[in-house]
């Protein structure tokens, strides 16, 4: 009887938890019982069935400052990653994202096995800046999953296989949003106006963010008091989140779990947000939105000298234009957040305009393509089947 497909995951941050899981359900729609999983993972991933050795949250990380005072934790963690391979012998190992953790995981793996194929999943933004992460890659990993259509070059420059599987975002399906029965339960009125907030998933943006977002909330609450205010939290910061919604003086709807994000994105009328994953899951909503954004001063500072593109909303990237406006560092504050925010509710068509240039960015960036997460699942298993002795 020939053992089931191990497959490992790593995966440190919500949304390689929401990969690992489309990828995850994807291999067991092809392979059933005849695989099992290994690694580290989130809740949606645990749902899959993954039995995670610890809380990935404490990984979620950001910045260089940040990322230099976990040091210790990352590499013990990475440590145990390496020592759960080592137990569990499995085919293929798929490390999603969390390109700092990510990579020493990679290296002590391809260390201690190097048959052992090694699968990243989402690369680092190289065409952005640190291109050098390129050819490191390359040496501790042999094939790479992209979710944008620009990446490849880049690394098979350097020797790494590269296989396009597109953005998972866009397998994301809001047929089952239910914006009008979300509004029945908040006891928000049909024709009130809707300000979704979201500020992170990590507890560093959380502290960051939430301030100036609150401030600007408050502005445009004073300036509009019928205006509705919805705050999804994710499942890493939650009681974070709650704790610091709970000071407002005024109304706020918290609202947990992927069903009532999603039909919380498809009740706003506008957004304010934190720049990551959700900012393409809006323009998919139909959201028109301002990205705010802030990071540790001497982060700030490093990579502002690193940077070779203008923007950091990847729609903003794939468009090469401020399709939504983006408030970073400094420029992100309460006034310049409510201003922006405060002009697309007073302005529906620009709030029409700004919709359809995100769709059309979205389509630049390979929406409509195929699954990415059934692509996902065969580029792994073609992986495996090359390492084979009978391939």
């Amino acid at each position: 009887m020939t053992k089931p497909l191990c497959v490992m995951l790593v995966a440190a941050e919500a949304s390689g938890d929401e990969r690992g899981a489309g990828l995850m359900a994807a291999l067991r729609r092809r392979l059933g019982a005849d695989v099992r999983f290994v690694g580290l993972g989130g809740a949606q991933m645990a749902a899959q069935g993954l039995q995670s050795p610890f809380d990935m949250s404490e990984l979620s990380v950001l910045g260089l400052v940040e990322g230099l005072m976990a040091y210790g934790k990352v590499v013990k963690r990475a440590d145990e990653m390496a020592a759960l391979a080592r137990q569990e012998q499995p085919d293929v190992a798929v490390l999603i994202d969390s390109w700092g953790f990510n990579i020493r995981v990679a290296a002590r793996l391809k260390k201690q096995s190097p048959a052992l194929p090694v699968v990243k999943y989402v690369a680092p933004q190289v065409w952005a800046y640190r291109a050098g992460r390129a050819k490191t890659l390359a040496q501790v990993t042999d094939h790479l999953l992209s979710i944008h259509v620009f990446d490849a070059p880049y690394f098979e420059a350097v020797g790494l296989p590269t296989t396009f599987v597109g953005n998972s975002t866009f397998s994301l399906d809001f047929g089952g949003a239910d914006p009008e029965g979300l509004r029945s339960r908040l006891a928000i009125a049909p024709s009130a106006q809707i300000l979704l907030v979201l500020p992170g998933s990590r507890p560093g943006e959380i502290a960051r963010i939430m301030a100036p977002f609150a401030e600007a909330v408050a502005r445009l609450k004073g300036e509009r008091p019928e205006l509705e205010i919805i705050v999804p939290a994710a499942a890493t910061v939650a009681a974070q989140v709650r704790a610091e919604v709970a000071g407002w003086p005024f109304r706020a709807h918290v609202v947990e779990g992927e069903a009532d994000r999603m039909s919380a994105m498809k009740a706003a009328t506008v957004a304010l947000a934190c720049s990551g994953t959700v900012t393409t899951e809006l323009a998919m909503a139909g959201a028109p939105m301002v990205v705010g954004y802030r990071l540790a001063p001497l982060t700030y500072v490093i990579l502002k000298r690193l940077i070779r593109t203008p923007y950091v909303t990847l729609f903003n990237i794939a468009a090469q234009d401020f399709v939504a406006p983006e408030l970073i560092q400094q420029d992100c504050n309460g006034p310049a957040l409510a201003r922006e925010v405060g002009r697309r509710l007073d302005d529906a068509s620009l709030r029409e305009s700004q919709v359809s240039a995100q769709f059309q960015a979205l389509d630049k960036m390979g929406r409509g393509g195929p699954d990415p997460s059934e692509a996902a699942a065969q580029a792994v298993l073609d992986v495996v089947n090359s390492r084979s002795p009978a391939a």
